[in-house]
């Protein structure tokens, strides 16, 4: 699947910016390179990423780390857990 911007909340921080993001996605679709793409203006490097995924039901929760981003062509987290 794709992003959906609009499971995509700030929820605190300035620098770096803590955010949640829910999904279907697996973990790994989630953490591709290029995933985050269409809201490159919105993360900034160090931004966290709270990953709540969900597939067949199950809840995983994984903490993301935003590797590039701003100005980026393609943005790159890494799984921080």
């Amino acid at each position: 699947m794709a992003l959906s911007a609009s499971t995509l909340f700030k929820i605190g921080g300035a620098q770096p910016g803590l955010f949640i993001y829910t999904t279907a996605d697996l973990v790994a679709t989630a953490i591709a390179s290029g995933y985050f793409n269409d809201v490159t203006n919105t993360l900034k490097q160090n931004d966290i990423i709270l990953l709540v995924s969900g597939v067949g039901g199950t809840l995983l929760v994984d903490v993301l780390v935003v590797t590039s981003a701003t100005g980026a062509a393609t943005v790159t987290t890494t799984n921080g857990t």
